[in-house]
Parts: C-alpha cells; sequence; structure tokens
C-alpha cells in the first residue's frame, strides 16, 4: 500500500471521527431525520472500518530491509480485523504458513523505490538463502504486478533456475533492465519504469516460521 493511500485513509478516519463528535456533542437534534442518520450512519462506519482495517495492518505488518509481509495469513480463526488487513494491506496470496510465506517489495533497502532505471543486487551470503524444505523464488513485477516481457521470457529465478553461485558460496541476483554483462544466468529482467518484486518460500523452514530469518535487501548499484 502506497503512502499516499495511507495518509489518505488516516484521514478519512480523522474526519469520521471527527464527524461523530460533532453529531453526538454540538448537533442540533431537531434537524436530524431518520434517513439522514441512517446515510450518515452508514458512510461514517464504512470510512472508520477502512481505517480501522489499514491502521491494524500497519500494526501486525513485519517490514524488514524494504520487504513487507504479514505472519499468520491463513491461519484458522483469524479475526475479521486480520483478515480485513491482509486485503488491504498486503495483497498478495493468502496460505497456511507451513505451506508458504510471501513477500514484497518495491523499494530497495535504502527506501527508494524501485526502478528499471537503476540497476540492482540482492545479495544472499553463503549458507543464508531462504531455508524450506521445497522451494523458495523471486518474481518480478512492473507497476501494476503484470510480468515484465522480456527476450528471455524469464520473469522469476530461484533455487531451480541454474543460479550461478560465486566462488564464496554466496549469491548474487541482478535486478536492471539491461543485461550484465558475464551474469545473464543471474540476471532478472526489469522493466523501465517501477517494479515490484516477490518473494515465495514454499514449506518455509524453522527459521522463517519463527520470524528469525530476515530476508537480504535489494541494493542499488553505484
Amino acid at each position: 500500500m502506497s503512502k499516499t493511500y495511507t495518509y489518505i485513509i488516516a484521514i478519512v478516519g480523522v474526519v469520521c471521527v471527527v464527524f461523530l463528535i460533532r453529531l453526538f456533542f454540538f448537533a442540533d437534534l431537531s434537524s436530524r431525520t431518520v434517513q439522514s442518520d441512517v446515510i450518515q450512519g452508514i458512510l461514517i462506519g464504512f470510512g472508520l472500518a477502512v481505517a480501522t482495517a489499514v491502521a491494524y495492518g500497519r500494526l501486525n505488518g513485519t517490514k524488514t530491509n524494504g520487504w513487507v509481509t504479514m505472519y499468520g495469513c491463513g491461519e484458522p480463526g483469524n479475526g475479521m480485523f486480520l483478515r480485513a488487513a491482509q486485503a488491504l494491506v498486503f495483497v498478495g496470496p493468502i496460505c497456511v504458513p507451513a505451506e508458504a510465506m510471501y513477500w514484497f517489495a518495491n523499494a530497495d533497502g535504502a527506501g527508494r523505490t524501485l526502478s528499471g532505471a537503476q540497476d540492482y543486487v540482492m545479495h544472499f551470503p553463503a549458507g543464508q538463502f531462504p531455508p524450506n524444505d521445497a522451494f523458495w523464488s523471486l518474481t518480478m513485477g512492473d507497476a501494476k504486478n503484470h510480468y515484465v516481457p522480456n527476450s528471455l521470457n524469464r520473469y522469476n529465478v530461484g533455487d531451480r533456475s541454474g543460479l550461478v553461485p560465486n566462488a564464496d558460496g554466496s549469491l548474487d541476483i541482478y535486478l536492471q533492465h539491461d543485461a550484465p554483462a558475464g551474469h545473464e544466468s543471474n540476471w532478472l529482467p526489469a522493466p523501465t519504469g517501477n517494479f515490484i518484486l516477490w518473494l515465495r518460500v514454499y514449506i518455509p523452514g524453522a527459521a522463517i516460521l519463527n520470524r528469525e530469518y530476515k530476508i537480504p535487501p535489494v541494493v542499488e548499484v553505484k
């Protein structure tokens, strides 16, 4: 969710609260009608519901190194506030965490919006790949979350796509519009404009489920 949208929702919530205070404590009761009260109640209720869900989502969402996720998605017994927050704040696949976990990023580790006008690298130190009992993948999407057409027809990379590790066992994934010379095997093509990333880990390991594993940041190449 963009900061602009969050600000708008915050303003809606404040306006609703101010309106309620004015309605209950300062309104002229003689001028109120059942019809106007019903309409106002629906509008205020909707505004407060959306604002509450966004605020709850912000409190329950986790952002580390520019990556955003929500733990507990898809678990039985989730309350309506958490489900609403997931729908508004973490618009992604929802399933039981033991089956899969998802992270998305639309900004690099320094908080700058990801753009194909820049070159980036995502560095996994040796032995610090996403722990799992199935596989993991990194998917590229444009600003509207659509696949990015490219000459390789490559839309994601992962532990099953032939990535070439460095001599020390670490791994670099290159995120840019033009092919990185000598590193095409580890290239995930980006559009010319803004883009987003999704990291998916299937049958995640204990370090992920226990919230101990940290996804490496996307770093702009100077």
